[in-house]
């Protein structure tokens, strides 16, 4: 099969479009014929390597697979080739993408039971912006947040994956959307999404703006995954009794803490670990009943798909980049 893959650590140029063994499934999985794979920080992680993750080289990135079944391996019952699926990469042996061979490939071998049925209505390049980005907002907002109607939040890096998706679902709870994200441009694809207000952190201080736009009051809810010199300013946008939500830390996992604004405010600082089948689930549901719609910003084909990780490192997009075989 085709696949892109990396024999060793470093930036896009070690991402190497070649020919590599097909995979076979073991007891319990399948093998899903790869119909589009969306693109996540995780790619660039993985690609870097991180401290602590032994990635087994070489390795094929891409954790949000879309595509059909083409082969049942034994032990595995309830699935037949040809059905669609979305899978859920958080397996048994580790992330799919991150520890184990993802789907930046024609096929990948995954747990049967990592499986998650895609209806005819969405298509596979929507399928696959799912799992990760949407998986996490619902998980993030409603589970871990609590965010409730008539809240205010303010969302960083809005303009990605995770973050247009936590605008649909903050607007589909009835929440009010202050968006953040780093260009004008950005900013107007963030209002025709739904967001309720914008802010343009390139010109203005995202802190001091959504403290003006919450009525000098604060926001209930801020949503920050990028972690890095945007942690402080994040506190001082909350409300007292506010709730900071964190999943990732793209531009740094050690920012400086100013506490005064824990415990004068009682804030609350809550992580979320990502997304449950469940999480997966609800998503595709509600993306096939029209309630969400994935933002898909790019599509490329395989053999481009360094072209389309550079385009994710240099925050040069909107919604989701998807690399289709």
């Amino acid at each position: 099969m085709k696949a892109v893959a990396f024999d060793r650590h470093g930036g896009v140029e070690v991402l190497d479009y070649r020919d590599c063994p097909d995979p076979q499934p073991a007891q319990g999985e399948v093998v899903v014929r790869v119909r589009a794979t969306g693109l996540n920080y995780l790619d660039v992680f993985a690609r870097r390597g991180m401290p602590g993750v032994s990635i087994p080289l070489p390795f094929i990135s891409g954790g949000d697979i879309a595509g059909e079944i083409a082969t049942v391996g034994d032990g595995v019952t309830g699935w037949r080739a040809g059905e669609r699926v979305v899978v859920n990469p958080k397996t048994k042996r580790g992330l799919i993408g991150e520890e184990v061979n993802g789907g930046l490939a024609e096929r990948v071998a995954v747990p049967a039971e990592n499986l998650v049925r895609l209806p005819e209505s969405v298509s596979f390049e929507d399928g696959a912006a799912i799992p990760i980005a949407f998986g996490t907002a619902l998980r993030m907002l409603t589970t871990i947040g609590g965010l409730k109607a008539g809240e205010s939040i303010l969302i960083l890096g809005a303009s990605g994956g995770v973050g247009t998706a936590c605008v649909q679902i903050a607007k589909m709870v009835g929440a009010r959307v202050i968006a953040a994200a780093g260009s004008a441009e950005k900013a107007d694809k963030l209002r025709a999404l739904g967001a309720d207000e914008v802010i343009d952190y390139s010109r203005d201080d995202f802190s001091r703006a959504a403290w003006d736009l919450s009525g000098r009051k604060g926001v209930n809810v801020a949503v920050n995954f990028t972690g890095g010199d945007t942690f402080n300013p994040s506190l001082r946008a909350l409300a007292r009794h506010g709730r900071l939500l964190v999943c990732g830390a793209t531009a740094g996992f050690s920012p400086q803490i100013d506490l005064r604004y824990l415990w004068r405010r009682e804030l609350q600082v809550l992580g979320s670990t990502g997304y449950t089948q469940q999480d997966i689930a609800a998503a595709v549901a509600m993306v096939a009943s029209g309630k969400l719609k994935p933002v898909i910003g790019r599509v490329f084909p395989l053999r481009q798909a360094a072209e389309a990780v550079k385009l994710l490192e240099d925050r040069a997009f909107f919604g989701k980049i998807v690399v289709i075989p």
